[in-house]
């Protein structure tokens, strides 16, 4: 290749319509920038894409969502203010659901209460919504210990065993086949609690207590670890936090890993392909797009292509290669959104294109 650049320059040069000069930096741009450019590209391209699907109905931020059966379920959260629930201070019980076969949305039974602040897992062919804050009296910040089941198969929910530590802005992620509720805030302090909820004897157990107190955190489990991922002290976007622990279920125990590049609160968190994907969040300088990679195995974070709508009070999820990553309030505080961006790792590209 560089032969024949350098051959066709040659040619250029001694046929006397380019200066000597000019030929050279011909040369140069054919033999050394355009490689650079090049190879710049190709990076650029292994961050992976984004592309725009079908948007939710209602615009919503601080919700929860989970993947379960191939579709993407939307719960809680507050809603954009309108006439018609201004007595709920916004909050909402709705339940959106969307289905990436036919890029299509429809509404499934609601919450018995609105929730906001959530955490939700799947597991057993459930969906549960752990904790959260609700209404009460003027206050949209009360700390709840409320479990509720969604069952898709009779679009129903039920209340199961309440979670020990009341609180909202925790998260929640599954290993087999149970729920670990990961940190979050009473509204009075942070709460180190690691509890993990047994479905099959609607129970809860202790675990380890997180090393580092925190709300507003990711949480997600990969090779059988656990990863509690950024979050900020006492409610506070301005103490935002790079900090990130793993646990290891077998043996009860908390240790430090590699910090998040970027720290920040208000974020979401999904797995693919043996990856730990981190989107989103806010803090004193505004929303992020950051889409940053961890992987395990070499201990590594890395920049992906970034969100295409920086925005915080967010959720994710992986269905069939891609992360599907909706609402949230581009502003920070009280901003909504219906935004559907779908996240197309470089792996996936790669596979589609083999």
């Amino acid at each position: 290749m560089q032969y024949s650049l350098r051959l066709a320059v040659g040619r250029i040069r001694n046929s006397g319509t380019l200066t000597p000069l000019f030929a050279s930096f011909l040369a140069w741009i054919f033999l050394v920038a355009l490689p650079i450019f090049t190879q710049s590209a190709q990076l650029e391209q292994d961050r992976g894409s984004w592309r725009t699907a079908a948007s939710m109905p209602t615009k919503r931020t601080e919700v929860a969502v989970a993947a379960l059966e191939g579709k993407i379920y939307v719960v809680g959260g507050f809603e954009k203010p309108r006439l018609g629930n201004v007595l709920n201070f916004a909050i909402t019980p709705a339940v959106e659901v969307y289905d990436p076969e036919t890029d299509r949305w429809a509404s499934k039974a609601p919450l018995p209460i609105g929730l906001h602040h959530v955490g939700i897992g799947v597991t057993g062919g459930r969906l549960y919504v752990v904790g959260g804050y609700s209404k009460s009296g003027l206050s949209v910040w009360n700390p709840m210990a409320t479990v509720y089941a969604y069952d898709p198969a009779t679009d129903s929910w039920v209340e199961r065993a309440s979670i020990p530590t009341a609180r909202g802005a925790l998260s929640v992620t599954e290993h087999e086949g149970k729920l670990y509720a990961i940190g979050g805030y009473d509204r009075k302090a942070n709460s180190s609690a690691v509890e993990v909820y047994d479905p099959a004897r609607d129970s809860w157990t202790t675990a380890a207590p997180l090393p580092t107190p925190r709300d507003h955190l990711a949480t997600a489990t990969v090779a059988g670890k656990i990863y509690a991922i950024g979050g900020r002290v006492d409610g506070d976007y301005s103490r935002n936090l790079a900090t990130v622990e793993r646990y290891d279920p077998a043996i009860d125990w908390w240790m430090r890993d590699v910090d998040l590049p970027t720290a920040r609160s208000g974020i979401t968190a999904a797995v693919l392909e043996g990856k730990l994907y981190v989107m989103g969040g806010e803090g004193a300088v505004g929303t992020y797009q950051e889409n940053e990679a961890y992987d395990p195995v070499r201990g590594a974070w890395q920049r992906m292509a970034p969100m295409p709508t920086a925005r915080h009070g967010l959720g994710s999820a992986a269905v069939q290669g891609r992360i599907y990553v909706i609402t949230g309030g581009p502003t920070p505080g009280g901003s909504f959104s219906d935004l559907n961006e779908i996240f197309t790792p470089p792996l996936e590209r790669n596979l589609k294109t083999d």
